[in-house]
């Protein structure tokens, strides 16, 4: 199986760094195409991957080809991919806000679709990622771009419905906490502790919190309990962020990122 990449950014290099230092896929068989030609020589000197010029000699070769280009560039891209479709293609989408029913009017209903939503964590193998799949797709095919992302990270299936959801709380929910944590730190230099220390500590509370969540299975508020003893000094902080309705905004966040995506597959 030969693997073709249609742009070369961030997160496409991130797969294909996953994909080559996972030692399941040979980097021969993996090629890549990028209208900026010295993106794709990079890749090839950095990974070595296959190098190609058009997007037609990468069809040519290959069998899945991952569209990694941005959502507004589709337009151009798609009807160059239809000229050269052929059986054997499986297509395999990360464009946000792009649902199925857009690709199949751009290519065909024929045609086997995977959408796939990394988040930028995909740039250390720490991925949240989710796929949905138009019924053309195999098995086979589902396990291998289930193996494929892997490499990068976790990766769920989610009903096409529930994807501009997931793409606020899987997607654009790293940003959210990156803020988080540099709130936490910014407050404890307020209090007088060196800014790289700060960061060091919060980043690490954040991260044995979330796998907390992941192991113990409790609910969080449970857990938040258990942090708060009666008339303690946690509780104090947690009674602030509620009166400064900490949730509320959190909940405006998340709807307007969802209803940004949403707008996109109009």
């Amino acid at each position: 199986m030969k693997y073709g990449f249609i742009g070369l950014g961030n997160m496409t290099t991130a797969i294909i760094k996953g994909m080559c230092n996972s030692g399941d896929f040979d980097s021969s068989y993996i090629y890549g195409y990028n209208r900026t030609k010295s993106k794709t020589t990079k890749l090839a000197t950095s990974y070595g991957i296959q190098a190609t010029t058009s997007i037609e000699e990468l069809m040519a070769k290959c069998d899945v080809i991952i569209l990694g280009v941005k959502p507004q560039m589709l337009p151009d891209v798609l009807p160059e991919v239809k000229k050269h479709l052929q059986e054997n293609h499986l297509i395999v989408s990360i464009a946000a806000g792009k649902n199925l029913n857009y690709f199949h009017g751009y290519l065909s209903e024929s045609t086997p679709i995977i959408r796939v939503m990394p988040n930028i964590n995909a740039l250390i193998g720490a991925s949240t990622s989710c796929y949905t799949a138009n019924e053309q797709v195999t098995e086979t095919q589902l396990r291998l771009i289930t193996m494929l992302f892997e490499t990068i990270g976790t990766i769920i299936e989610v009903p096409e419905h529930l994807f501009s959801i997931f793409t606020t709380i899987g997607g654009a929910s790293p940003a959210f906490t990156y803020m988080y944590i540099d709130a936490l730190a910014r407050a404890a230099v307020r209090e007088g502790m060196p800014k790289n220390m700060a960061l060091d500590i919060a980043a690490n509370a954040v991260l044995g919190s979330a796998k907390m969540i992941l192991q113990s299975k409790e609910h969080p508020w449970a857990l938040v309990d258990q942090v708060c003893s009666p008339g303690g000094t946690t509780i104090q902080g947690v009674s602030s962020l509620q009166s400064n309705h900490f949730e509320t905004t959190i909940h405006d966040a998340v709807a307007a990122v969802t209803d940004k995506d949403r707008s996109l597959s109009k």
